[in-house]
This record gives structure tokens, C-alpha cells and sequence, in this order.
């Protein structure tokens, strides 16, 4: 089969369409032809090898798909040949086939264009995992959103708003900001003008945050520590500000009765996972048919325009996820 290689770790122009074997399945497995993949950090921090795929995973590049079922193993009962499917993946997906178990696997809404299916499932069952599973979402909850207009803060904007809580977020730029207060932000506002914390405090009438859903780490922490809430919590989901805070006032911490806890979704175990992408389907499959949950689309490349894709991800200019379509 096709897939996209990286001939050497480096920069977007290391990366061109190359012949790899078909990925091998088992019992309980789906063989899925691909019809589009979408991009995530983490695949540019594999690309530079600074991210190796967890063992027994593929080391192609690409952590979610949509497409066609091809075959089934003899385990599996919900899935027929041809079925249109999407789901996560712990890596593969910058392929033309990939091998997926059936229990991480969700049809695709008959409203929903195999682009739109790609665009779901890292952003989604990312935002679900941090707000319901490990920040203990429920209605009324306050959540300060870090990168709401990326692919993950999009997603958690909506499930906010689906969930009755409110949503305040941060970005760089006006139109990031206009976009999530389209999707339902009460509240956003421009890292790039100044302190947040101060501003979150003002328009929840110094409540402060239940949940912060950041992606930033070591330069946010002591805006953050400002911004919670009493008993809050904080889901660490990426590092993009650095890993090493160089001032933590631990009172604040202590003040507050406030949690952090960091989270990684690849490596977890396939047993997690199956059981997020079940309570995730359960809940987000009807309302992606209704249309009150939406994919956020920014750009759909060829993936004959690979390179080019990582270059426009690594230059922040998108708004909700970039698609690759495999043609």
C-alpha cells in the first residue's frame, strides 16, 4: 500500500508517499481503506523524532481516520465490508489501509462527509476525556478553555456549551476568538494583549474557573493557579509554553484546593480507550446527526500535499483541524 514516510526525523520536507506493507490484523480488528486522516502536533513532533509511537503501534504517522471497512476479523459483529467507520488511532493513519479493533471504531453519521468524520475523533475524545472523565464536567461547571480555536479547544468549547456550563477561552488572534464565541464562548480573549487570569476572575464575578483545559503548561501555571476556582481542576494536555515553571507559588495551589493533572491519550491502554470511544459514541454520535456538535474544519490538503500541510499547522494559522484527504 501508499503511506506517507519520513525519509529522515527533520522538516516537513522530509516527508513524501512511499510503499509500506499492509497492516497486519487480527481477530478482533478491522481492515479500513482510508478516505481521509487529520493532523495533529503530535505529528510533527514524530516527524522531527521527538515522539516515538507507543510498542506494537505502527510507526507511520496519523492518530485518527474515516473510511470503508475492507474486512473484518472473525471476532467482530458490528461491522460489515464497505461500512463507513471512523475512529482513533495510536498511529497509522497516513495511509491508504490501517487495522483498527473494532471496539475503538464508530460509524459515521450519514449527514457527515468522511473529511468530516476525520476531523473528530483526536479533538473529540480529547476534550471529552479532560472535561468528563478527569475534570468531573456537569452543569453550571465554569471552563477556561487554552486554545479554543485549535482542533481540541473547538470541541470542548461545544461540549461546554451542550453540557450547560459556560465557556471562556483564550487565542491569539481576533478571528480565532470570533469562531469560538460562534461555537458558544461567553467569553474570550486575546493571550497576545496582556494577563488573563485577572480578566477570567472579572467576568465570573472572582468565581474563577471549575475546570481549565490547557495546553500550554509552565508559562500559563501561575495565571492558572489565579484563575481556578476553590476546589477546581486543571487538565494538562500539552506543553507548548515550556515543562519547567520557574515560579509555582504552592500556597495558591494550596488556597485553592485545586488539582492538576497532566494527561497523554496514545499510550494509553486499549481497554481505556474502547471505553472512552464507547461513552464518547454514546453521548456525541446522536448529536453529531442533530448537528448540535460540529467538526471544525480549517483547511482540506491532498494528502499529495503533505508537506505542505505541516507547514501550515507548524505557522498557527488554523482555525479547528487540517485535514488530509486520501486520493
Amino acid at each position: 500500500m501508499k503511506a506517507v514516510l519520513v525519509k529522515s526525523p527533520g522538516d516537513a520536507d522530509q516527508l513524501y508517499i512511499g510503499e509500506a506493507p499492509m497492516p497486519e490484523t487480527g481477530d478482533g480488528d478491522l481492515l479500513v481503506r482510508v478516505k481521509a486522516t487529520a493532523l495533529n502536533r503530535a505529528d510533527l513532533l514524530q516527524r522531527r523524532g521527538l515522539y516515538p509511537p507507543p510498542p506494537g503501534a505502527s510507526d507511520i504517522i496519523g492518530l485518527e481516520m474515516a473510511g470503508t471497512v475492507v474486512s473484518r476479523g472473525k471476532r467482530c459483529q458490528r461491522f460489515q465490508p464497505g461500512d463507513r467507520v471512523f475512529g482513533l488511532l495510536p498511529g497509522g493513519g497516513y495511509a491508504e489501509y490501517v487495522a483498527i479493533p473494532e471496539g475503538m471504531t464508530m460509524p459515521i453519521p450519514d449527514n457527515l462527509s468522511f473529511e468530516e468524520a476525520a476531523a473528530i475523533p483526536e479533538a473529540f475524545l480529547t476534550a471529552f476525556q479532560a472535561l468528563h472523565w478527569l475534570g468531573g464536567f456537569r452543569e453550571g461547571h465554569i471552563v477556561l478553555i487554552h486554545a479554543g480555536a485549535s482542533g481540541v479547544g473547538t470541541a470542548a468549547i461545544q461540549l461546554v456549551r451542550e453540557g450547560g456550563g459556560r465557556a471562556i477561552v483564550t487565542a491569539g488572534s481576533e478571528p480565532k476568538l470570533q469562531v469560538c464565541r460562534a461555537l458558544g464562548a461567553t467569553d474570550a480573549f486575546n493571550y497576545k494583549q496582556g494577563p488573563f487570569a485577572e480578566k477570567v476572575l472579572e467576568v465570573t464575578h472572582g468565581h474563577g474557573a471549575d475546570i481549565i483545559i490547557d495546553f500550554v503548561g509552565a508559562s500559563y501555571l501561575d495565571q492558572n493557579l489565579t484563575a481556578i476556582a476553590v476546589d477546581g481542576r486543571m487538565v494538562v494536555l500539552s506543553l507548548l509554553g515550556g515543562s519547567v515553571a520557574e515560579r509555582f507559588d504552592m500556597r495558591k495551589l494550596m488556597r485553592k484546593r485545586a488539582r492538576i493533572e497532566g494527561s497523554t491519550l496514545r499510550g494509553r491502554s486499549l481497554e481505556y480507550k474502547i471505553k472512552l470511544t464507547t461513552d464518547f459514541s454514546q453521548y456525541a454520535l446522536p448529536r453529531f446527526h442533530s448537528g448540535a456538535l460540529k467538526p471544525v474544519i480549517d483547511r482540506v490538503f491532498s494528502w499529495k500535499e503533505v508537506s505542505e500541510a505541516h507547514r501550515y499547522m507548524e505557522a498557527n494559522k488554523n482555525i479547528g483541524k487540517i485535514i488530509l484527504r486520501i486520493d
